[in-house]
């Protein structure tokens, strides 16, 4: 009897201690783990198109992976490393939900992270809420996957397609009142909610948008489209596009003779994913929508801020191509990922994952452009927002003064 008095008192004594100490402290030292964590591990999943037409933008992942080691070997997050299971959707609606059903029910992952394209996410959305699986930092720009009160378990990263649609137009507006418009744009709600977001920006001159023209995502060429552009007398293109089909555009447009001035999708903005297929010279003047810095553009050289991207880069991607803007995309996503995990502490429930995702408070990302933060609140899921107007000289972008 002895043994067990001395275990009572010493329980007591314990529990009189936690509650003089106040019952917060308590709450932080008590470990909470939902799926895909334990003390040693947080399992995050992903599907992005490694193969099929937007193949391209695999590298987003590459460089999330490649991101998520570093990380792995300066300790992970609190001592728990990151199991990062990146799987093929081939872009397709059907393979994303097989895949994404794959990842929460046999793989058990904590969150789904980073799925490339509104219609992939739209397809995967309310399987995830009704869940209760974080669908956190997509790779897709629509106003839709800012909606807390109606998918509390959804938030995006870049942009809305909205905002930026409506950002050209201002722009169009300022400098070409008189322009006429021509929009090649993805026959799906990415590319739908960018014209519809154009013709809001337009208001009462929407009149200048002459014409329209569509594509499906699997389509071998646009160059039919971009003939029929052409013909309306269109002096101002808006690419709607993923990066295949806005290289094939800038190419035909160059192949016609056309000077129209060009404005190119945000996540299209890349100088090896998109540029460079077209051709470096034949996309001088091409504009988008900045919102994050090019670590070929001399100007960051030796900007402080991309002093540990270059470090990483070097020792985590040796070969890769550091024009291709994805790089730099895919490491920001992850270093998002990183503060909510780390603000999470040992509560790595589903829950709070969400809950700090919604919490992040004056973020600043070196990759960013200046005067970037990132704030987030239970009603405001909206994350990278700043953007600024940049024009490709043949070499670099150049952000607009």
């Amino acid at each position: 009897m002895k043994h067990f008095d001395d275990r009572r008192h010493a329980l007591k004594a314990l529990t009189a201690g936690l509650a003089l100490s106040g019952l917060p402290t308590a709450a932080r030292a008590q470990k909470k783990y939902g799926p895909g964590v334990s003390d040693t591990e947080i399992k995050i999943g992903q599907t992005l198109p490694y193969s099929g037409p937007a193949s391209a933008y695999g590298q987003l992942g590459r460089a999330q992976a490649a991101y998520f080691k570093s990380l792995n070997d300066r300790g992970g997050i609190n001592g728990r490393k990151i199991n990062f299971i990146s799987l093929d959707d081939g872009f397709s609606p059907p393979k994303v939900v097989e895949q994404t059903r794959k990842l929460v029910e046999q793989d058990e992952v904590a969150f789904i992270f980073g799925t490339l394209g509104t219609p992939l996410n739209l397809a995967i959305r309310q399987y995830l809420n009704a869940r209760k699986v974080p669908q956190l930092f997509i790779a897709a720009g629509s106003a839709r996957f800012a909606d807390p009160a109606g998918f509390p378990w959804t938030m995006g990263w870049q942009p809305t397609l909205r905002g930026e649609a409506l950002f050209y137009a201002r722009n169009v507006l300022a400098t070409k009142p008189a322009a006429k418009i021509g929009a090649l744009f993805q026959d799906d709600d990415f590319g739908k909610e960018m014209v519809a977001g154009l013709k809001e920006g337009l208001g009462d001159k929407a009149a200048l948008l002459v014409s329209a023209e569509s594509f499906q995502a699997t389509d071998p060429t646009i160059d039919s489209q971009m003939v029929s552009m052409k013909a309306s007398g269109a002096d101002t293109v808006m690419l709607f596009t993923y990066s295949k089909q806005a290289a094939q555009a800038i190419r035909k447009i160059s192949e016609l003779g056309w000077k129209p001035d060009i404005y190119l999708h945000l996540g299209s903005a890349s100088i090896g994913a998109t540029l460079q297929p077209a051709g470096l010279e034949r996309s001088v003047g091409v504009m988008s929508a900045g919102f994050i810095k090019d670590p070929t553009d001399p100007q960051w050289s030796k900007d402080p801020e991309l002093a540990p991207f270059f470090e990483w880069a070097k020792k985590y991607m040796p070969d890769a191509n550091m024009a291709d803007s994805l790089n730099i995309a895919g490491y920001s996503y992850a270093q998002t990922i990183e503060q909510v995990l780390r603000q999470c502490g040992n509560d790595l429930t589903r829950e709070n994952i969400m809950k700090q995702a919604a919490s992040l408070k004056d973020l600043r990302l070196g990759a960013l452009l200046p005067g970037s933060l990132i704030n987030t609140s239970a009603t405001d899921y909206r994350v990278v927002e700043h953007m600024v107007l940049q024009r490709f000289d043949g070499r670099v972008w150049q952000l607009s003064k």
